[in-house]
């Protein structure tokens, strides 16, 4: 599954970043890396761009940005 396929008030492990050059890292350098623990908030309409609390802060992100980062969703 990928991170922008995450509904709103669900959590999800990050498993890999794809891709490769600046972007990638710096998805890597905002704190989206393996084993992080993330939870999709409520956002703008459409859900375009998401927002997202890890690492205790408040993360926003384009859809385009989140479908680049494969998660695996936590059971609640």
């Amino acid at each position: 599954m990928r991170l922008d396929q995450l509904a709103p008030g669900h959590s999800a492990i990050i498993l890999e970043v794809v891709g490769e050059g600046l972007l990638k890292r710096r998805l890597l350098e905002m704190g989206l890396t393996p084993h992080t623990h993330v939870q999709c908030q409520k956002g703008a309409l459409f859900n375009d761009p998401m927002k997202l609390y890890l690492r205790n802060y408040l993360l926003t992100i384009r859809k385009s940005d989140a479908s680049m980062i494969v998660i695996e969703e936590i059971d609640q």
